[in-house]
């Protein structure tokens, strides 16, 4: 009879360490957050923390930091910007990737489940290791290519030109989308993922990008670019409302167009 063993680490001790709130707290609620050292060698654990939310700010990263300040200083994650706009607090909160810092605490019906974003190797507690995403991002290159002699001043477009763009540039990066896609659960390290295939499509459509032939070249496979299967995951779970399942659609149009 065939026997499967689960990877190193991938077991989760449910009964990890409880954090109570202050005696005379006024508004109490758990938060059951994931937590992994990689140095102690023992299986992921959640711990659990009774937060005041009536000595909290509003938002699920307010409670974090809160319980790094206050609780307990070992909790590891990422942050920077608390506006939206940086990406770095990308986590799974209440089974949605998302941006802790734009996540409102009573939106959660319940305790508060934290977790790090989905099938990517951690570093520790709620911090993804993002080694193999930069490296597809940066197999798209994300840049201008012009051979045109430069301008003296900016290279235009026109209003209609700079409309095509909107719902691209404003991906800032969380990977979100690409984690919640089943595809690149499957497929990982050849699949680029939402997030990637959203940057390309922005440069691949951009008018002032001469590189147009080139960029859908290095997309002409089988794996990076149509094991897109349209689940929409991506667009479903994205914090800043962006589309990167009709992106990837306008990519594969293109490759028909050309041919």
């Amino acid at each position: 009879m065939a026997e499967f063993t689960l990877p190193a680490n991938s077991k989760v001790d449910r009964n990890g360490a409880t954090f109570p709130a202050p005696s005379g707290a006024k508004r109490v609620k758990s938060f059951k957050v994931y937590r992994w050292n990689p140095d102690d060698g023992k299986n992921p654990r959640i711990d659990t923390y009774d937060i005041d939310l009536a000595d909290c700010g509003p938002m699920i990263l307010d409670a974090l930091i809160k319980i790094k300040n206050e609780v307990d200083s070992t909790l590891t994650f990422r942050r920077s910007c608390r506006e939206g706009v940086c990406g770095s607090c990308a986590m799974n909160i209440d089974g949605t990737n998302t941006l802790a810092c734009t996540k409102y605490i009573d939106d959660v019906r319940g305790d508060v489940k934290i977790y790090p974003l989905p099938h990517m190797p951690v570093v520790k507690d709620l911090v993804p290791d993002l080694t193999t995403a930069y490296a597809q991002l940066a197999s798209v290159e994300p840049w201008l290519k012009n051979e045109s002699p430069a301008p003296e001043r900016e290279r235009p477009q026109s209003p209609e030109e700079r409309a095509k763009l909107d719902g691209l540039w404003e991906c800032i990066l969380c990977f979100s989308c690409t984690t919640s896609c089943p595809s690149y659960w499957w497929n990982g390290e050849r699949y680029l993922g939402p997030a990637v295939l959203l940057q390309a499509y922005r440069w691949i459509v951009d008018s002032r990008d001469e590189a147009t032939g080139d960029r859908l070249d290095q997309l002409e496979d089988p794996f990076r670019l149509y094991r897109c299967h349209t689940i929409m995951n991506c667009t479903k779970t994205c914090p800043k409302g962006l589309n990167p399942a009709k992106a990837i659609a306008e990519i594969k149009m293109m490759m028909v167009a050309r041919k």
